[in-house]
């Protein structure tokens, strides 16, 4: 594996906490308030649905600031996820089935549940093109149904599962210009647009996200090139960093703290270089808590809702078979970490004016303490 596949490997698990995050909610369970309007981030509906909710938008917009040679390539990494409806059907005991909520198939349920499938689509593209009028690459994502017969243990048939997902269609457009200036740097334009033709009217927000693009982000990766920061951005690109317009989307720098040429553009507003924590034992789908809170809540669910939990989605029974066989120590990781801790740089007593010292960059082994000013109260920001 290249250098750059790694630079692109490391940011794809950032990337995948975005494409699930608040894909399901604690308590897991179908019939949670909170799972029942789902998928929050990054939606970009069918164009027809915004005669349904003008707010929903269908087209997302990334602008980043590149330094780049006129022959280099730029790739893009189009992520989202793809609704799938499981409608669980009984035996009807006449050789037929007829849909219901959920089935009993020996000591398990399953219930009638809105998964989601992973899509990808890459286009690449040479920078060349970009600066001479850019490229629109359309692509289509199909839909089709399947069926799972659900037996149970006496091999009887007690219900099956219908899985139907919409045909998508989208198209990724790349744009580039030139900035003024003796730098010589770009401005590089990502449209993502959601294209696709419902097959029947749209009434609710579950029958628009059935031909959305669900948590869309995108990795754009320019080997050879140097992106500049948004959030940082040097002195001299600092007002074209502000011109830049996202819609829906930040890009940030993405992969380790050296790599330059990748960007995540994300529905969430990250930092450069954004990290999965070390301590983090797994997904829970919701990145805004605290793992350690979350993971001692879901220990203390009831058997009742476990099992609810467990036929609503096979990621929520993963996820809760995970925690059931954590290791103590992995929960004590979850207690916390101060990174930003280290020995005192310099060689002084502490800096000017009698103030905490500065920890100085991290070391290997255990970090050294700062040995705080007992005249400032510790509650005082300052």
């Amino acid at each position: 594996m290249t250098a750059a596949d790694g630079f692109v490997t490391d940011a794809r698990r950032v990337a995948d906490a975005i494409l699930y995050e608040g894909y399901l909610l604690y308590p897991y369970r179908g019939s949670s308030g909170k799972n029942q309007s789902r998928f929050q981030f990054g939606v970009l509906m069918p164009p027809a649905y915004r005669g349904v909710d003008a707010s929903e938008r269908s087209v997302s917009q990334t602008e980043c600031l590149l330094e780049a040679p006129e022959d280099a390539g730029v790739t893009v990494i189009a992520r989202f996820l793809h609704l799938q409806r499981r409608q669980v059907e009984a035996a009807d005991g006449a050789g037929g089935f007829r849909p219901v909520a959920s089935v009993q198939v020996d000591d398990a349920e399953v219930t009638t549940w809105d998964e989601a499938a992973e899509r990808e689509h890459r286009a690449a593209v040479p920078l060349a093109a970009l600066l001479a009028g850019g490229v629109d690459a359309a692509f289509e994502v199909p839909g089709g149904e399947s069926v799972e017969t659900l037996t149970g243990s006496a091999g009887r048939a007690a219900g099956r599962l219908v899985r139907r997902q919409a045909t998508l269609t989208a198209v990724i457009r790349l744009r580039a210009e030139r900035l003024p200036g003796p730098y010589g740097a770009l401005r590089l334009r990502l449209t993502i647009e959601n294209r696709t033709s419902p097959d029947g009217p749209l009434r609710r927000r579950e029958d628009g996200l059935r031909c959305a693009l669900i948590a869309a982000h995108a990795l754009i990766h320019v080997p050879g090139g140097r992106f500049l920061s948004l959030t940082d951005p040097p002195e001299w690109a600092a007002p074209y960093a502000e011109a830049c317009t996202n819609i829906g989307t930040w890009p940030v720098l993405a992969g380790p703290e050296d790599c330059r040429e990748l960007v995540l553009s994300s529905p969430i507003i990250l930092y450069d270089h954004p990290r999965i924590a070390a301590e983090s034992a797994g997904d829970l789908f919701d990145a805004t808590e605290i793992d350690e809170i979350l993971t001692l809540r879901t220990l203390a669910l009831t058997d009742d809702e476990r099992r609810e939990a467990r036929a609503t989605d096979p990621r929520a029974a993963e996820l809760l078979d995970r925690l059931d066989g954590l290791p103590p120590e992995m929960l004590e990781r979850m207690h916390g970490a101060i990174r930003y801790l280290g020995p005192p740089s310099g060689t002084g007593t502490g800096p000017p004016g009698g103030g905490v010292p500065v920890a100085g960059p991290a070391q290997t082994g255990r970090p050294a303490a700062a040995t705080p000013d007992r005249s400032v109260p510790w509650w005082d920001p300052g």
